[in-house]
């Protein structure tokens, strides 16, 4: 089944809706410096995708790819906690689609399906603008051969809920979620925010994996503490992790 597009385009926000393009993130860093507010870079198709650490993104087409700049982010600290106000976007957004979806928020910067991985989110800094890239699996998912041994099994929105949604129409569900969680970030901080992404959290109380650039850790997901940082606990104590990839 198909769904409509929201009627209404956030106030605040400007759009540039592009037919193709090397990646929304590349093109966000060029036109940063002319922007006087947030703007939505949407492409239907990108030549030069990119995730997490310069990982290629696949990007077949039906599949929604965008680029959101924050001109003026505030601190670091502030910027890198947009990961979250972005999860809980994607969420609502496709909540709002698929009502019966059964979503779940992955530390630090994923949405999972069914428990498998739909979305992605990537974090670029250009001083004090913050460039944040969405990537969605809606109708089309990578083959498990595709992604790193141990990750989270890759699904699409349409496989997984029979739900189909165009990617143009995806971008104003996306663009009115996030609007939402950004003023509550804006007006109340993190914690709101903290707590709504904890209720949906993934394994959280459960044992995961914790790998970063340094060590790989077990324990015990405890939360998510006041700096957006991953907190484990396992027979050595209790770690709070700033970066990291995270395994089930």
């Amino acid at each position: 089944m198909s769904q409509p597009t929201p009627s209404k385009w956030p106030a605040g926000y400007d759009l540039r809706s592009l037919s193709e393009v090397d990646s929304t993130m590349s093109e966000a860093s060029r036109v940063l410096k002319g922007l006087a507010g947030p703007c939505w870079i949407y492409a239907q198709t990108q030549t030069a995708a990119r995730g997490r650490r310069g990982r290629a993104w696949s990007m077949p087409a039906g599949n929604f790819s965008a680029s959101l700049v924050l001109p003026r982010a505030g601190s670091p600290s502030d910027m890198g906690l947009r990961s979250f106000v972005a999860s809980l976007a994607l969420y609502d957004a496709v909540k709002a689609l698929a009502p019966e979806a059964q979503l779940g928020l992955k530390w630090p910067n994923d949405v999972l399906l069914n428990g498998g991985k739909m979305a992605g989110i990537l974090l670029e800094t250009a001083g004090e603008a913050l460039i944040i890239g969405i990537g969605v699996n809606l109708a089309h998912a990578p083959a498990a051969s595709d992604v790193e041994e141990g990750a989270v099994r890759p699904v699409s929105l349409q496989a997984e809920t029979a739900v189909t949604v165009l990617p143009e129409d995806f971008m104003g569900y996306l663009a009115e979620a996030f609007a939402v969680w950004e003023q509550r970030f804006s007006t109340y901080g993190f914690e709101p925010v903290r707590e709504a992404w904890l209720s949906k959290a993934a394994r959280l109380g459960e044992v995961i994996r914790a790998r970063t650039m340094r060590e790989e850790m077990h324990g015990t997901f405890e939360t998510v503490d006041a700096q957006g940082h991953l907190v484990l606990t396992s027979a050595d104590g209790r770690v709070s992790i700033p970066a990291a990839d995270v395994f089930f």
